[in-house]
């Protein structure tokens, strides 16, 4: 009797096995969530990713991470070997980055793809010392606007906005090279990790820094001038999705803010729409903006909770 039990049981389980895999394979879903790999092709690889991003902080702040000899006479020769890393396995990101994108059956010249990566991974790697000049700048902005931070070690080591911000310009250098999908794969990365979300098509100049950080957001089409400083919380966002014809949002317009020279933005101040923020204006926190703002402006909150607007006054 026991015996008949559990080939009855048996029976069960493999019908329902077979309804599940019926159900998982419905073409209703399949084609839309499943990912259709062609041989030849690679797929990108976050954790080969995470290795590039470590190995370009290396690069950029040398003797902060990894185990580089910063000693005069073996230095060329540490870099040479970490520059010749980053270039391989970034040729081979961007190569699985252009192929995944690729949604034409009929395209399979797999050579000329990685020819294209070879060439935008060397025109990264030659990039590698004016990316370092810009989070030089970042660095000095952070150090010199915090007065907690004792020193451009601590600030390179220990704070969420410098891991964020070369995240970005990382990502934002490979984004400008053509690269599709591992600037957001990087970008999401460093927003895991930190909290601050850097979309990295955004357009962001030398001298930026992000107070605290946690809960930053930056759209995709934000301009953001030099010397711009961020608190925690702040919103760079859109106000409203313009749709087509078929009800769906419409993509590729710009309708994030513009924030241009010596703007501060205090925290969880939220900025809205293809706005601009004057050069040299304050913006307090918990504040909502949704128009232009001329130079030199301070819009802060009063005694009610209403924004306040002062053209050329203090706070």
């Amino acid at each position: 009797m026991r015996m008949i039990m559990k080939n009855k049981e048996q029976e069960q389980l493999v019908v329902c096995t077979d309804s599940a895999v019926r159900s998982l394979v419905d073409d209703r879903y399949f084609d839309i969530l499943c990912h259709r790999h062609r041989a030849g092709e690679s797929m990108p690889s976050t954790e080969k990713l995470k290795l590039i991003v470590e190995k370009v902080r290396q690069i950029v702040f040398p003797g902060y991470f990894g185990e580089i000899n910063l000693k005069s006479e073996t230095l060329p020769y540490y870099m040479g070997v970490l520059v010749d890393e980053v270039y391989q396995l970034i040729a081979e990101q961007i190569f699985s980055g252009l192929c995944f994108v690729c949604i034409n059956e009929s395209d399979r010249d797999l050579v000329g793809k990685r020819v294209k990566a070879e060439i935008i991974a060397s025109e990264f790697v030659n990039g590698l010392a004016e990316l370092r000049r810009m989070l030089l700048t970042d660095v000095n902005a952070t150090y010199l606007g915090d007065p907690a931070a004792n020193s451009l070690g601590e600030v390179i080591f220990c704070y969420p906005a410098i891991r964020a911000i070369s995240g970005y310009r990382i990502a934002h250098s490979l984004y400008t090279l053509g690269v599709p999908l591992i600037p957001r794969i990087i970008t999401e990365m460093a927003h895991s990790e930190t909290g601050i979300d850097i979309n990295p098509e955004a357009i962001i100049g030398e001298f930026f820094t992000i107070d605290h950080g946690t809960g930053v957001v930056i759209g995709s089409t934000s301009i953001i001038g030099k010397n711009v400083k961020l608190f925690q919380g702040v919103t760079l966002g859109a106000k409203s999705f313009p749709l087509d014809d078929n009800g769906n949002p419409v993509k590729g317009i710009a309708r994030h803010p513009i924030v241009e020279d010596n703007v501060i933005i205090y925290s969880n101040a939220t900025i809205l729409g293809r706005i601009t923020i004057g050069h040299d204006s304050v913006i307090g926190g918990n504040i909502w903006v949704t128009n232009d703002l001329p130079p030199n402006s301070r819009v802060v909150q009063n005694r009610n909770r209403n924004a306040d607007f002062f053209n050329g006054g203090g706070i």
